[in-house]
């Protein structure tokens, strides 16, 4: 089993979308951007796809841990983190995307409303009459 497939497992099992990792690995001053993150979730025969090294796993371990369970000065319960990513995540399967359900919501759309046939409006004459002489005499 290699890195990348502990890491896609541990994304599954816990509900995790690739922003939620980023801001974890940033518990332990660990930046990584989302096209680095999903070039460990590609499959292997793809172009970009990226062999996650142990630095990154271990890192994402370590965070982890802190997001779960919280700092020894502030301690948190693991089931209620878990339990919040799960409600987060069922409230957003409409296809809905979480900054929009914080209430951000955009003005709805206009439906679309078939306009009427504009009236052609007159060619203008742009150039005026140019004769082109190719070089041939005409008697």
């Amino acid at each position: 089993m290699t890195n990348n497939d502990i890491l896609k497992k541990l994304r599954v099992a816990l509900m995790l979308r690739d922003d939620q990792i980023v801001e974890i690995l940033e518990l332990v001053d660990f930046r990584i951007s989302k096209s680095e993150l999903g070039a460990f979730f590609r499959a292997e025969d793809h172009e970009n796809y990226m062999e996650c090294g142990d630095q990154v796993l271990r890192n994402f371990l370590n965070a982890l841990v802190l997001h779960l369970r919280g700092t020894k000065e502030n301690p948190k319960n693991p089931s209620d983190v878990l339990n919040k990513n799960k409600t987060e995540v069922k409230s957003n399967i409409g296809g809905q995307d979480p900054e929009k359900s914080r209430g951000d919501k955009e003005p709805a759309k206009k439906p679309y409303k078939k306009q009427a046939p504009n009236k052609p409006t007159p060619k203008v004459q742009v150039a005026e009459k140019v004769q082109y002489k190719n070089g041939k005499n005409k008697k």
